[in-house]
């Protein structure tokens, strides 16, 4: 009986232990397949990862240029998606909005001698690319069309030098030559010596030349000298510029006004290219209209100067085409000039220098102006004074220049664009 109870508890114990390893062998089955679960996951997740990889734009490019939708048209793909409008960015957009406004108004406000610069350059590319224009119709390339306007432009600037600069140096260096002479006759005429008797010229005259004030005189000229050579130099460097600018602006005119209208959204380019095309037009042809007036006027002086004798008529006759391009007061003021001139010479001629310019001034007035700039800008004549005031008084002369143009310019806008817009509001 004994030996039947031991063997039963063996073999409960046995089955004990069996149950025991099955349950281990059970959980270590378990473990294994978690194991094996999470290797695949985690294989998964390096083979996701991998495709990322492969698939960013910035490092694959046949993915950049499938997602940009790049082709023969876009080289550079299609517009994507607006970005999400939210609180923070519009508060973010307009801050900085505003930030970049200050910086470019103190940006403009610094470069506003320059900007000047290229408003006249491109107003006189404007004005020169119909002859440009003209000169490709008769057959000619553009580069050469460009080149003989270049010619011409260079011709002109040698021409009013020649015209301008020997006068002034043979007057001043006739003024030193008869300097002696003056002196001479001022001590012998009787009115300069009681003059100097009640004011004591002379005595004023020695002690003005005394060693220290000459020193100081030396000193203060040498200053003048320089103030008026930096002048000069500035003078020059701006008109190289000015020319350097007008002949790029002609040579590149299409490729830059094609650039700019491209700005525009593609629902409203093809009515802005038609107003464009139409103001550029005007302003060309303005600008065309009045170096032609301005060289009858000059032609006109310089056949009178040459006609009654006034002393260096080429140069008078530059001096009148180049005021006469000021609008309202320009032909007066070359006009007034060579009255005066002409008045040196002897009244008579003054009297009819004067004479012929008041002639001239109406005949320009309701004859040739009207004639010439009727097909160029049609202003209204109380707009044209209201703006050649703002322009003179924002940029001087050249702001006059601009401002009938620029008035046209407003003037065809409001007409085509705000005036309709209100009409169907």
């Amino acid at each position: 009986m004994r030996d039947d109870a031991a063997e039963v508890g063996r073999a409960e114990r046995a089955a004990k232990r069996a149950e025991a390893a099955q349950t281990a062998a059970q959980q270590a089955a378990g473990e294994a397949e978690q194991a094996e679960a999470t290797a695949t996951k985690a294989e998964q997740a390096a083979e996701e990862i991998v495709e990322e990889i492969a698939a960013d734009p910035v490092i694959d490019t046949v993915v950049r240029e499938l997602e940009a939708g790049v082709d023969e048209d876009n080289p550079f793909g299609t517009l994507g998606r607006p970005l999400r409008r939210s609180t923070f960015l519009l508060g973010f957009t307009f801050a900085l909005g505003a930030i970049l406004a200050w910086v470019a108004y103190q940006a403009v406000v610094a470069i506003t001698s320059v900007l000047v610069l290229i408003t006249v350059a491109g107003f006189l590319a404007i004005g020169l690319h119909p002859i440009v224009s003209r000169l490709e119709r008769l057959g000619l390339r553009r580069s050469v069309a460009v080149g003989l306007v270049l010619v011409l432009v260079l011709a002109f600037f040698i021409g009013v030098g020649y015209a301008v600069v020997p006068p002034i140096v043979k007057q001043v260096e006739g003024l030193v030559q008869q300097a002696p002479d003056y002196l001479n006759q001022l001590r012998h005429n009787g009115n300069f010596r009681q003059l100097d008797e009640r004011f004591k010229i002379i005595d004023r005259v020695h002690q003005a030349t005394s060693d220290k004030n000459l020193s100081q005189a030396g000193t203060q000229s040498v200053g003048g000298v320089l103030g008026v050579g930096r002048v000069v130099l500035n003078s020059v460097f701006n008109g190289l510029t000015v020319l350097i600018l007008t002949l790029y602006f002609v040579s590149a005119f299409d490729r830059i006004k094609n650039t700019a209208y491209r700005v525009v959204p593609r629902s409203r380019r093809a009515r802005t290219v038609l107003i464009g095309d139409e103001i550029l037009a005007r302003v060309g042809r303005y600008v065309e209209g009045s170096f032609t007036i301005a060289a009858i006027a000059g032609l006109s002086t310089l056949l009178w100067a040459l006609v009654v004798g006034l002393p260096y008529p080429l140069a008078l006759a530059l001096l009148v085409a180049v005021t006469d391009l000021i609008p309202l007061v320009g032909a007066s003021i070359g006009a007034l000039l060579v009255t005066i001139i002409a008045f040196f010479v002897s009244w008579p001629v003054g009297l009819a220098t004067f004479g012929f310019f008041v002639f001239y001034q109406q005949l320009e007035n309701f004859l040739i102006y009207p004639r010439i700039m009727k097909t160029s800008v049609d202003v209204n004549p109380a707009a044209t004074i209201v703006a050649v005031l703002i322009g003179g008084g924002l940029l001087g002369i050249v702001g006059a220049l601009l401002a009938i143009p620029i008035a046209a310019a407003v003037q065809l806008l409001m007409a085509e664009v705000v005036m309709p817009r209100q009409d169907e509001a």
